[in-house]
């Protein structure tokens, strides 16, 4: 069985909450998409969510009552008060999955989206040491518009495919244990693979000696544009206009071909960001050469 397991920020960490709720629902339409019923959903968060939550036999929703962290940005956590509750939510995530013996989990942020062939493709293979989400989507619901994204593990959290042994889960914690406690019981593991992701490929490889494999096709969408995303990542540029069958495999409303949404990919706004930033990487060497030339004079 594969557990997807995600979490809720705070509701005084958001400037809209509602908002929140709406993203989760995309989210959760998308895991219950899947071809097989091999899998559980898991939301922890402080408060549930007024929306329909999906199928009752496949999501779980999870209460904690942890304090929301200090605000930084806006009503937005900084980073490291981020990683802790996200960390700490993705623990209990896993405390609540552990009854149900998942052979693997995939950590799911609340506004991302998932190939509906994975919980099929993980059946077939209960005993994979884990995959990386290396190359993935970038979308944007706003513009309606999508493109690839190379090093996908870096730029998103719902990058990994890893048994559930890998997270060290403590046997003597309980879903109603505190968040310190959670915090200790866990460890280093917080940090580096449940809070945040950027290097968690390299962790497993040291800590763990664990291989993740490239998982064999684009497995996971990175929804930005979204106005709650914490990294503020925006899609700029060229990008494909959004299509029912990319709809249809990642478990997306369904869409009509629009001129707007044509417009939005290809318009000369889009290819004029474009231009922008070629331009940019163009001249940024050149630029590092004559500055580092001029401090030598």
């Amino acid at each position: 069985m594969l557990a997807f397991v995600t979490s809720l920020r705070h509701p005084h960490n958001s400037a809209d909450y509602g908002r929140v709720e709406e993203l989760l629902r995309l989210t959760l339409r998308s895991l219950t998409a899947q071809t097989s019923d091999d899998y559980l959903v898991f939301v922890v968060g402080n408060r549930a969510p007024e929306i329909e939550p999906g199928p009752a036999e496949r999501v779980r929703f999870v209460p904690v009552d942890f304090a929301a962290p200090e605000a930084a940005d806006g009503p937005h956590a900084g980073r490291s008060q981020f990683v802790r509750d996200k960390g700490s939510k993705i623990g209990v995530g896993l405390l609540a999955a552990r009854p149900y013996a998942p052979d693997h989990v995939m950590i799911v942020d609340a506004d991302d989206f998932v190939h509906r062939d994975l919980a099929e493709f993980t059946a077939q293979h209960r005993d994979h040491p884990g995959w990386v989400v290396d190359q993935g989507w970038v979308y944007s619901r706003a513009r309606s518009v999508y493109r690839r994204q190379s090093d996908f593990h870096r730029t998103c959290g719902s990058s990994f495919v890893v048994p559930f042994e890998a997270y060290g889960v403590p046997n003597d914690l309980e879903v109603t244990a505190t968040q310190e406690e959670v915090l200790a019981g866990f460890g280093d593991r917080v940090e580096n693979v449940m809070g945040a992701h950027r290097h968690a490929l390299e962790w497993y490889a040291h800590h763990q000696g664990r291989a993740l494999e490239p998982l064999p096709f684009r497995g996971a969408v990175y929804h930005v544009d979204t106005g709650e995303n914490h990294s503020g990542k925006r899609l700029r540029g060229l990008a494909r206009p959004l299509d029912p069958e990319f709809a249809a495999r990642f478990g997306l409303p369904p869409v009509r071909r629009t001129t707007a949404a044509l417009w939005s990919a290809v318009g000369p706004r889009a290819a004029a960001e474009t231009a922008l930033t070629v331009g940019r990487r163009m001249l940024g060497p050149v630029v590092r050469r004559a500055l580092t030339a001029g401090g030598r004079a």
